[in-house]
């Protein structure tokens, strides 16, 4: 039996779609995917939601965001989407058990960033490892901490960290930025930063939190450990878009295209696009949230023409 709508993937992009869209009777099924309640679950306190003045721990914000698209009927399943195909009625996705088949589907499974991989970095994801300065850089005033990376996104998340932070230095494996040149020299000319070039994070210390990082020079192979509360690693996100193959276009950046009919809409009719897979810029639970919106609005309209 063909359903009216499908949502791929279970961040704020993906609860919010649920919940306008079941809200309009659309009866919508939403696939939760590898990363349930997607970012957020590596997340400690969130203070930068709305309605939340005390903050939330992001898995409660997350509970609270599944529980409200339940609550108005958006059938939930623990289960992945490996690929997606246009057929004559609309659109068959697959799991690794059975297909389903929809007349419409909204794409919100994220972007997941990348990380070193060194010991350390993940068990202290939420305890001053993180992904994100605007998220976590007020947690850490008056505080020293480490930007890793080399492009633009590095050169914001320092800028932005000094904002909090007493000190902030920048480690870079190579003895030059790839970022534009105004926010180099933005970076270079900030009383607060100290870049480190030819330097590779092996390994993030701490016990209950971060409280220095072990550094190895690149050219000389030295070692040495930097004092440090807070490590943000900011070497780039990855758009989950590996399981639609070539369906859909993406932007230069590999995220999806959107905005061909209506500010959700993708290339293919029917198909529509929420959350951080579709942008590379801002990243927010708030504005994830409102393009969920959006594309539960924009299906429903299309699926009433």
């Amino acid at each position: 039996m063909e359903e009216n709508i499908a949502i791929v993937g279970s961040g704020p992009a993906g609860y919010t779609a649920g919940l306008y869209a079941a809200r309009a009777s659309l009866e919508p099924i939403l696939f939760e995917g590898l990363e349930s309640g997607g970012q957020l679950m590596l997340t400690t306190d969130v203070e930068n939601y709305p309605g939340f003045k005390g903050g939330i721990m992001g898995p409660d914000l997350m509970q609270e965001f599944k529980s409200q698209a339940e609550k108005f009927g958006t059938k939930i399943l623990p289960l992945t989407i490996s690929s997606v195909k246009k057929v004559s009625e609309g659109f068959e996705l697959f799991t690794n058990k059975e297909s389903y088949f929809f007349k419409s589907v909204i794409i919100s499974s994220g972007a997941s960033a990348k990380w070193l991989g060194v010991e350390g970095e993940k068990r202290l994801q939420g305890y001053g490892v993180s992904a994100c300065a605007t998220c976590d850089g007020f947690f850490f005033k008056d505080k020293i901490v480490i930007v890793v990376g080399g492009g633009d996104s590095a050169m914001e998340e320092a800028l932005f960290l000094t904002k909090f932070a007493k000190k902030v230095y920048v480690v870079h494996r190579r003895a030059s930025f790839r970022a534009s040149s105004i926010m180099q020299k933005r970076v270079m000319d900030h009383k607060k930063i100290e870049v480190l070039w030819n330097k590779e994070v092996k390994e993030v210390n701490g016990g209950d939190s971060v409280t220095s990082i072990s550094l190895k020079d690149t050219e000389n192979n030295t070692k040495e450990k930097l004092k440090a509360d807070a490590l943000f690693v900011a070497i780039g996100h990855t758009p989950n878009v590996a399981f639609l193959g070539d369906l859909l276009v993406l932007d230069e950046k590999g995220y999806i295209k959107t905005g061909f009919t209506t500010q959700t809409s993708t290339s293919v009719d029917g198909i529509f696009a929420s959350g951080d897979v579709a942008d590379s810029i801002y990243r927010q639970a708030i504005t994830a949230a409102g393009t969920g919106c959006q594309a539960a609005m924009d299906a429903e309209r299309w699926l009433e023409s």
